[in-house]
């Protein structure tokens, strides 16, 4: 059985073949013993985002522990309301944190607590209405029931798989997936790690400075 441990933009657990370039989890364990996961999927605040591989630690996936959870990209996660994890990838947390301390917050408890609130409502993604032409980069938008990246003057269509095709960014207001405090941290200079195939879908449009590719 496919386990549902593939996050997708609206932070929900899906199970799906294709494999993700980040690990993550959210704070502990929150699946049953025959690895299903329960009605609330996380188990704390600390939603953090990981590489997946580190000091060739080897775990059995959704034993004890906590329930590991995988992503398309660094842009995904955040998109879903992870941060860095300020272990495995601590220089990516700590320029993560770096473009946070313009609000005034710099410890992880800190940052978790302003972004479960802007996560979630209730069990529910909450979104939340912007302007498209003030948001970033790296940005996660809904259209359709559908999730966009935004990259340059593009917006990228997310799948499991990878990027579809670029189609040019819309107008006016739009439903952001991801939370304002990580849009004010792209904002301020965080690059992201985006999935390759983000590079190939945006060759045809005229972008502008994206961040990493992983």
């Amino acid at each position: 059985m496919a386990l549902a441990n593939r996050v997708d933009p609206f932070g929900a657990l899906c199970a799906a073949p294709e494999r993700g370039t980040l690990f993550g989890n959210r704070g502990g364990c929150f699946h049953t013993p025959d690895k299903r996961a329960r009605e609330r999927p996380w188990a704390s605040r600390q939603w953090i985002c990981c590489v997946l591989s580190f000091k060739n630690r080897r775990r059995q996936v959704w034993t004890k522990g906590y329930t590991e959870l995988f992503f398309l990209d660094e842009v995904t996660a955040l998109a879903a309301g992870h941060r860095p994890c300020f272990e495995c990838r601590r220089a990516d947390a700590k320029a993560f944190q770096a473009a946070w301390r313009g609000a005034g917050v710099t410890r992880a408890p800190e940052m978790d607590r302003r972004l479960h609130a802007e996560r979630l409502d209730g069990c529910m993604k909450r979104m939340h209405l912007r302007m498209v032409r003030d948001l970033p980069d790296g940005v996660m938008i809904a259209r359709g029931g559908r999730a966009f990246a935004l990259r340059g003057g593009a917006m990228l269509e997310w799948s499991f798989a990878g990027y579809g095709a670029a189609a040019a960014r819309p107008r006016g207001k739009v439903s952001v997936l991801t939370p304002p405090a990580i849009i004010e941290c792209l904002e301020r200079g965080y690059q992201p790690l985006w999935h390759a195939s983000a590079g190939n879908s945006a060759a045809s449009q005229s972008a502008g400075p994206a961040g990493r590719t992983s």
